[in-house]
């Protein structure tokens, strides 16, 4: 079983499990994957501004039915099933505290948001968008802690696109040299790395360093793991990207959901039993 394929069976498993009924992307057609309403994919129903973060933002999740929000492969339905509970019982230290970002002394995280965007350039249209972002206080050394979110993109087969050519002419990339070596093999197609968008996270650095500066925000490569060749492969090229990163004094780091999971259900003294539960049973 390859890894796209785990991840779906073990959605799919869950689904039975809990007795959920599920529909193709066209309804009556394509694999049963999508739950009949939003809400069944999610721990808890968005919250008014975690709604309004993805009407405002550019990927659709919300659009048509089914939405893609409702497929149980969604990584925007997991990243909302791991820290909008954060946000609503308002805890937000508590889960940067666990993605690494800062100590359990530390206390200045103070809302999350979704889907948010960051120009890179005023020439061009178009900002990416970072799945979520934790905003600290403004007195904190990083003003933000900023989190790409990966379910089963890496393993579809689809393939990602490279950097376009456009991108390395900006008069930012004197600051990221390293970086800016790994753009230009990138550009315009990537055939460098099979399963790591790359181009994508180097685009989320020059954004977030445009508005916050070099040193002013963090960034987490966070995704799902899997045994095998591709649990392997993509490990080996996300340490090849951080290790570039990191000769630009860049603070990017990555971590599985698999490990942030574990790190909360570990943590938990029973205060989050029935949240812990349900993304322990439902991804690990």
């Amino acid at each position: 079983m390859n890894a796209n394929e785990y991840i779906l069976t073990k959605q799919s498993q869950w689904a039975q499990n809990q007795g959920i009924e599920l529909i193709g992307s066209k309804i009556d057609r394509g694999r049963k994957l999508y739950t009949t309403d939003l809400d069944t994919n999610l721990f808890e129903p968005l919250s008014e501004s975690t709604r309004n973060d993805f009407l405002g933002g550019d990927g659709g999740e919300l659009s048509g039915y089914p939405a893609k929000m409702q497929a149980l492969h969604s990584s925007s339905a997991l990243g909302v099933n791991i820290f909008q509970y954060w946000d609503s019982i308002q805890d937000v230290s508590a889960i940067a505290q666990h993605c690494s970002f800062c100590r359990k002394t530390t206390s200045v995280s103070k809302e999350i948001s979704f889907e948010v965007k960051y120009s890179i350039d005023d020439r061009f249209q178009y900002g990416p968008n970072i799945d979520v972002v934790i905003k600290n206080d403004p007195s904190a050394r990083y003003k933000v802690f900023a989190i790409e979110c990966k379910f089963s993109e890496a393993y579809g087969g689809r393939g990602h696109s490279g950097l376009k050519e456009k991108y390395l002419d900006l008069d930012s990339w004197s600051k990221f040299p390293a970086l800016r070596e790994l753009a230009i093999t990138i550009s315009p197609n990537d055939n460098r790395f099979e399963l790591l968008h790359a181009a994508q996270l180097v685009k989320h650095v020059l954004g977030l360093a445009r508005v916050y500066g070099k040193q002013g925000f963090r960034l987490l490569y966070l995704w799902y793991d899997v045994l095998g060749r591709d649990g392997v492969k993509h490990r080996d090229e996300i340490d090849v990207l951080l290790s570039i990163a990191k000769k630009d004094d860049v603070k990017v780091h990555a971590m599985s959901y698999q490990e942030l999971i574990a790190r909360i259900a570990r943590d938990d003294q029973g205060s989050h039993r029935e949240y812990v539960e349900y993304i322990a049973s439902r991804y690990l």
